[in-house]
């Protein structure tokens, strides 16, 4: 039976080692990936945090979908998904990004399977003991090999970044940020705690949520919207302007005419007292 770090046994199923993954035909692989469950037990999982917690971690799931689906880049993008790394204790993060990866669905990512790992990690701290986030996890996964770890503690709002300093490397260091932003190289963005929201930047183009696109192509539907109108308006007002010149020519054509008819009876007039005269 597998132990855990302080030597408890555990009953919890882990992916086989590399070596005795090796040994296996395609065949039983495949099995083996089928038989692990796709979901952690209570005793695994941490206490529930509630709308701060679920809201930071989809709010930063819906940024990364929308920005690297507009890239068009290969990513996998999940949420608490079970993680087995061969021979490891499964774990669940709050998010996690593997590049160059499909982003279908997954019930688990089985790195023996996927044939890689994850490439960077977040989890989100709102309240209780900090410890697994802020120690355990900072040592596991630099011991897993996991190139950026990410800790956005929402109660404290502020930001923990930690980066391994070469692919060999199994400790993390701390990544510095510059004016606010906590870069992180695998994803190619930065982060940043701002008005109390967890923030990705790209350049200097903060990505958007969800909700928060929706916004703002309302906003330009309503703009346009306002656009269509005033055009419509001022396309109104020109044909109220066009018959009103086209009105007045016609008074100014007939009045033309009833002068001209003035004239012309005044002239046939004075012809005719001429004539009577001579």
């Amino acid at each position: 039976m597998a132990r855990d770090e302080q030597g408890r046994e555990e009953a919890f199923p882990r992916a086989p080692s590399r070596e005795e993954w090796a040994r296996m035909s395609q065949e039983e692989q495949a099995r083996v990936v089928e038989a692990l469950p796709g979901e952690v037990t209570w005793d695994e999982m941490a206490m529930p945090e509630g709308d701060l917690h679920s809201q930071a971690k989809m709010g930063a799931l819906q940024a990364l979908k929308g920005y690297f689906s507009r890239q068009r880049r290969r990513v996998y993008l999940g949420t608490e998904l079970p993680v087995y790394y061969p021979a490891e204790r499964r774990f669940a993060p709050d998010l996690v990004a593997v590049l160059d990866a499909e982003s279908h669905p997954r019930q688990k990512w089985v790195v023996g399977h996927e044939g890689k790992g994850l490439d960077w990690v977040m989890e989100v701290h709102v309240g209780g003991d900090r410890k697994k986030d802020a120690e355990y996890n900072v040592r596991r996964y630099a011991r897993l090999g996991i190139p950026e770890y990410f800790i956005y503690d929402r109660a404290r709002q502020r930001l923990e970044a930690y980066r391994l300093p070469s692919p060999e490397a199994r400790e993390y260091v701390p990544i510095a940020p510059a004016q606010g932003r906590y870069p992180s190289e695998v994803l190619g963005l930065e982060l940043q705690v701002e008005e109390g929201r967890l923030r990705f930047w790209a350049g200097h183009a903060m990505l958007l949520e969800y909700e928060e696109l929706i916004d703002r192509m309302e906003s330009m539907v309503a703009g346009l919207q306002r656009r269509v109108d005033e055009e419509a308006r001022q396309v109104e007002e020109a044909e109220r302007l066009r018959e009103a010149a086209e009105r007045r020519l016609a008074d100014e054509a007939r009045l033309r005419e009833e002068l001209e008819r003035r004239l012309a009876e005044s002239q046939a007039e004075v012809e005719r007292l001429r004539q009577r005269e001579q």
